[in-house]
């Protein structure tokens, strides 16, 4: 089956510049960020201007390209970048990539950044064939954060198998957590489901629980930041606990990433990096206060999900399964 474009398209490459969607005001604007630098592009990363693992793997590569045009430096210019968001490896995967070119020349390094993009959009399809097969017709989902057009090149990991499952006419009920603390789900996946007309539900995200007393869930599906050569795997915090109560409620357990999502030098999740931010964005929200003036927070952004509650990790190479340290071997070709 053929899938139309994704609706949504966060990076648009100019040339001499970057134009990013700017993932901070959706859906109530649609604004975009202009980059013409290294460091601009490092900016745009670190303040959430534009998020996804393979989004800004992408927009990294690009902002590569920006420095080698201007005639900067190119070690410089990757630190800056690598420094943006320490999580999630597809940013250091797409770096490496196009220094191990050892060129400083902006033509061969922008061909290698489209090349990336371009391979992104094609996994995505191939990993939206490969989970949306193991589905079951007439399932109901749940998925965590934004892993949709936004987070990609276009149409998605996690939310592209759910997008190819529903084309196919799959899916009995979709279902969608809020994400907390900046609420990618009700942001942003609420928004690319109307855009793909898919009907979906969005619930807080304590209340994953509640849901699957109430009502059957047979997969929750999500993406990941960087998966562990053991299969643990670093998603959007909030991850782990889903996978805990999907075990609990006889839920299976689906993550979906491209190959450059895998860290095969990280050997378990226990030595993955966590990323935390600042304590106002759990105490404020749209810059006003929710919680008492000085009052401390504990803001890991990612956390980590083991291996054994994982059933299926959906990559553009084939499904792997556990023992998870062999099946990655065998797929990705490396020991």
């Amino acid at each position: 089956m053929t899938l139309p474009d994704a609706a949504v398209q966060p990076i648009q490459w100019h040339g001499d510049a970057l134009e990013l969607l700017d993932q901070r005001v959706l859906p109530l604007r649609t604004e975009t960020v202009r980059c013409v630098s290294a460091i601009e592009v490092a900016k745009a990363i670190h303040e959430m201007v534009v998020r996804g693992a393979p989004a800004i793997g992408i927009a990294a590569a690009y902002g590569l390209v920006l420095d080698a045009r201007a005639g900067r430096d190119l070690v410089d210019a990757a630190g800056v970048l690598a420094a943006s968001r320490p999580t999630a490896i597809n940013l250091h995967w797409a770096l490496a990539r196009l220094t191990a070119l050892k060129t400083t020349d902006a033509d061969r390094l922008e061909a290698e950044a489209q090349a990336i993009f371009a391979e992104d959009l094609d996994q995505n399809h191939r990993m939206g064939a490969l989970g949306a097969a193991l589905i079951e017709p007439g399932a109901r989902v749940l998925t965590h954060c934004n892993t949709g057009a936004l987070a990609t090149a276009g149409h998605g990991t996690a939310l592209g198998v759910i997008r190819t499952a529903w084309a196919k006419g799959q899916l009995a009920e979709v279902f969608h957590t809020e994400t907390r603390p900046w609420l990618q789900g009700a942001r942003l996946t609420a928004w690319e489901l109307q855009q793909e007309r898919i009907p979906s539900r969005m619930i807080a995200d304590a209340a994953v629980a509640q849901l699957m007393q109430a009502k059957k869930v047979d997969w929750v599906i999500v993406g990941a930041d960087r998966i562990a050569a053991n299969g643990d795997t670093a998603n959007k915090i909030g991850t782990a606990t889903l996978a805990i109560v999907a075990k609990h409620y006889g839920a299976r357990v689906m993550v979906v990433a491209p190959s450059g999502t895998f860290d095969l030098n990280t050997l378990r999740g226990a030595d993955i990096p966590i990323e935390t931010r600042p304590d106002v964005e759990l105490t404020h929200f749209r810059g006003e206060a929710i919680a008492p003036e000085g009052h401390r927070a504990f803001n890991p952004v990612f956390d980590v999900t083991p291996a054994g509650l994982i059933d299926a990790i959906v990559c553009e190479k084939g499904v792997l399964t556990a023992p998870y340290s062999e099946s990655i071997r065998t797929h990705l070709g490396k020991t």
